[in-house]
């Protein structure tokens, strides 16, 4: 109520977390002193200064002035104000969103919004801000570190989730997903195992993740951009299998979701259901597959896949051809609609 009645006035209004100890993986506001309103026993102040994260000398020193709150990035305020906070200050992410209004496609503007925090656009520039104390219990989760203060840890100190057979490990993280991890005999280490990639790391350079990330979309590696399973309008794929001259992938389409009309130049599909039923049109034809079916769409072949029940619709996709990337496809309708 109290951010609400700031964000009322036009403030944009963050809730800054009471600093328990010298974190160097967050971000810090330095506060005002004299309140610009009081609503009950809350006190809403200025901002003199957002602080990147400090080295550890610093976070003491914030700690210790009493002036520093911890950037929850939690935030209240009008969407008119925040919208004209952004044509202020970020020009050009706001005619991406008046070409959002004008009906323009939103991935392709996200695309072309420059890559910058709220915080860095608009907050560390607007003479507008407020922040409120507060003493709720609160992480950003900011490094895989975080996992220990907010997860159970067994009695020597791992968090241990997922796939994972251990011995004699102690004050470890360790996330497994569908490929068994075995560990033996770490000390303060963390591994995370995703369908991706996998972080092998001590715990004392866990804020380095950010950098790795940053040397991975230098070396151009797809993992930086693509992930093993996709989220489309339509439900998703999963890459199963790669290689020259063919892609296995599992698709599923939520009930009552459709594919675009499209065609291919360079590759033809296969298509196998392995859960529910497939209205495929190939051609002028449309015929409906269930469980153990098939059907071969062949290069150049106008073709799309529905869902036409109201359970989900799996099947594996085998491509073959000397070309199998995503841009291999022209539209033929339902645009918005992509695979």
């Amino acid at each position: 109520k109290a951010a609400s009645s700031a964000a009322a006035e036009g403030r944009l209004v963050t809730f800054g977390i009471v600093p328990t100890k010298p974190e160097t993986g967050y971000g810090y506001i330095k506060a005002g002193r004299k309140p610009i309103k009081k609503f009950g026993a809350f006190k809403i102040l200025g901002v003199d200064k957002f602080v990147e994260k400090p080295d550890e000398a610093r976070a003491r020193e914030y700690l210790e002035s009493g002036d520093y709150l911890w950037n929850s990035g939690i935030f209240v305020w009008k969407a008119s104000r925040i919208l004209e906070e952004i044509a202020a200050h970020l020009p050009g992410v706001n005619k991406q969103l008046d070409y959002i209004r004008m009906g323009g496609n939103v991935a392709h503007c996200y695309k072309n919004i420059r890559g910058i925090s709220i915080d860095h656009g608009v907050l560390e520039k607007s003479a507008n801000v407020a922040v409120i104390p507060a003493d709720f219990k609160w992480s950003d989760i900011g490094s895989w570190n975080s996992f220990s203060e907010i997860l159970d840890t067994d009695p020597y100190g791992n968090v241990i989730k997922g796939k994972v057979v251990d011995i004699g490990s102690s004050n470890s993280i360790i996330f497994g997903n569908n490929r068994l991890i075995a560990t033996i005999g770490l000390k303060d280490f963390i591994i995370v195992d995703t369908p991706d990639a996998t972080l092998v790391c001590p715990r004392d350079r866990a804020q380095d993740v950010k950098n790795i990330v940053d040397l991975i979309k230098r070396k151009g590696y797809a993992e930086h951009e693509f992930h093993v399973t996709v989220n489309r309008p339509w439900g998703t794929y999963t890459l199963l299998e790669a290689g020259p001259g063919y892609k296995i992938k599992k698709i599923q389409v939520n009930p009552g979701k459709r594919l675009s009309l499209q065609i291919h130049n360079r590759r033809s599909e296969h298509w196998v259901v392995i859960t529910g039923t497939a209205r495929v049109q190939r051609g002028d034809e449309v015929t409906d597959l269930t469980v153990n079916q098939s059907t071969y769409i062949p290069t150049g072949v106008k073709h799309r896949l529905e869902n036409p029940l109201k359970t989900p619709l799996e099947l594996i996709e085998v491509q073959s051809g000397n070309y199998l990337e995503e841009d291999d496809i022209i539209r033929l309708g339902d645009d918005f609609e992509r695979k």
